[in-house]
């Protein structure tokens, strides 16, 4: 069987040559402002799923066929049809899942599966407060080359579970992974329930549904959970990646207060402030 990056890209090729994959083009600002954060602008239009929320046709049921690149038993791999990335991958359940509900025991095995086939960040945004586009339960992954930094505050990331101390000024659970070995669905399901516990969200064996909307972040070095209370501020977007370190600037974002605050106060604006 090839791997899921040669499957990921054969599956571009075609749905570019099909019209099926539409990238934005964006353009990287200067750093200088807000370093290590990265922030672009989108030149693109605006896609519909990043305009005001309303309800809309559910793109997973039926999902688009040009834009899978294999299936599981009970998820599918798809293109991400408007990446900033190239190979930008998503992880749907087959079948609805509520993106607001707890991931679970196949969730976790499904990520596990793919975990040896293509490296990279992992991100989950629990609902539209954590920036969510979608309904239908997906996670997401950006693919990396091996030894790329899976994001510009990786390093921060690292430094947080070496001093165990977190620097930024909202609340945050991480735990290491070994990234030698590809870790069990046992292993990410329970660190996962116990950084939800521990973060305010209720347990996923006691509780119905999550108690507050979460990011979650996942490289093959740690994970990290992020309680959620808006979905944005001064006219950014923000779901799990503005917290790896991305940022994304349209049409309606006020890059100038960007600029003088920082991006430590726009996220912080978002997130579940620390004790």
């Amino acid at each position: 069987m090839s791997s899921l990056a040669q499957r990921s890209l054969a599956c571009q090729q075609r749905a570019l040559a099909e019209g099926a994959l539409v990238p934005l083009a964006t353009e990287l600002l200067d750093s200088s402002p807000w370093h290590p954060f990265q922030v672009r602008r989108l030149l693109s239009a605006t896609p519909k799923h990043l305009h005001a929320p309303g309800p809309k046709p559910n793109p997973f049921q039926p999902w688009d066929r040009r834009l899978e690149v294999f299936g599981l038993d009970r998820h599918v791999v798809l293109l991400n049809k408007y990446p900033v990335e190239p190979g930008h991958l998503l992880l749907i359940t087959r079948d609805w899942q509520h993106q607001g509900g707890w991931l679970n025991r196949d969730d976790w095995g499904a990520v596990a599966a793919l975990w040896g086939q293509q490296s990279g960040l992992w991100f989950f945004n629990s609902g539209p407060e954590a920036g969510a586009s979608q309904p239908h339960r997906h996670l997401q992954l950006l693919p990396r080359r091996p030894g790329q930094q899976p994001c510009p505050l990786a390093g921060q990331f690292l430094q947080a579970l070496e001093s165990g101390v977190t620097p930024w000024p909202w609340q945050l659970g991480l735990r290491p992974l070994d990234p030698s070995q590809p870790p069990s669905a046992e292993t990410l399901a329970a660190i996962y329930g116990e950084l939800a516990g521990a973060q305010g969200l209720g347990s996923p064996r006691l509780d119905a549904s999550p108690q507050r909307p979460y990011n979650l972040l996942i490289t093959p070095s740690w994970f990290a959970l992020v309680p959620r209370r808006l979905e944005g501020h001064g006219g950014f977007s923000l779901n799990a990646l503005a917290y790896g370190g991305y940022l994304l600037a349209t049409e309606n974002s006020d890059v100038a207060w960007l600029a003088q605050q920082g991006p430590l106060a726009l996220l912080a604006e978002a997130a579940l402030p620390r004790p």
